[in-house]
């Protein structure tokens, strides 16, 4: 039988990794980071144990800041590492306590026809909570984003997208003059381009002085479509 130690590694490897590096993620193994200019935004994962029977294992987010870790770096990695204390953070949390349920989470990995939920939960888990804090997080440091419109302002508008069969408005932002739309979209899809361009219509036709261009971007922050008065 497959151990739980090679399970794990496939995980990583042939699940987690690619899902992480189409969310904008790079890295290898058990490190990624998002791009950015001023801020190294890290994910990492840490194993609590490990042997043939049983891997348990959770994920680590940490944003530090280039300038304070290129001071003096003399005597350190050439980036932080998420899965150990520096002090130098500007923020550092574990995935739990993120997610709905809260406080500490691990998953577990065990030989079996069902070993691979694990991953795909811990996918999921970033997908939905650790980016979205990531990306949140690196706009309102270094974009002086805002804001725009509350989960429950956004009912009718996504109701409208499901309608069309267009993934929802994950969050709205303001900044630099523009008006951010963000959700599970991708730049081929000639449908979700076409009514994301209705949706800004609306928008815009609201007459909102503070932006006068909508902008709609991918969960990982990647603009797709940019639509105007």
């Amino acid at each position: 039988m497959t151990t739980a130690r090679t399970l794990f590694a496939e995980g990583m490897r042939d699940h987690l990794a690619p899902a992480l590096r189409a969310m904008g993620f790079t890295g290898w193994r058990h490190t990624f980071a998002l791009p950015d200019e001023h801020h190294w935004a890290l994910l990492g994962i840490e194993l609590g144990s490990a042997d043939d029977r049983l891997v348990r294992y959770t994920v680590n987010l940490g944003l530090t800041r280039k300038a304070d870790w290129t001071a003096g770096r003399g005597r350190r990695a050439l980036r932080p590492n998420p899965n150990t204390v520096t002090g130098l953070e500007a923020w550092r949390s574990r995935i739990g306590p993120l997610l709905p349920v809260g406080g500490d989470v691990w998953w577990q990995i065990a030989p079996g026809p069902r070993w691979a939920v694990a991953v795909q939960d811990t996918v999921a888990a970033v997908r939905h909570y650790a980016l979205p804090e990531l990306l949140r997080r690196l706009e309102g440091g270094s974009a002086g984003a805002e804001c725009y419109l509350a989960p429950d302002e956004l009912v009718d508008v996504n109701a409208a997208l499901r309608l069309a069969d267009v993934a929802p408005i994950r969050r709205t932002e303001l900044a630099g003059g523009a008006l951010r739309l963000y959700g599970d979209w991708s730049s081929s899809d000639a449908v979700a381009r076409e009514v994301l361009r209705g949706a800004a219509t609306g928008f815009l036709s609201v007459g909102d002085t503070r932006f006068g261009t909508v902008r709609c971007r991918d969960r990982a922050g990647r603009d797709l479509w940019a639509f105007g008065r």
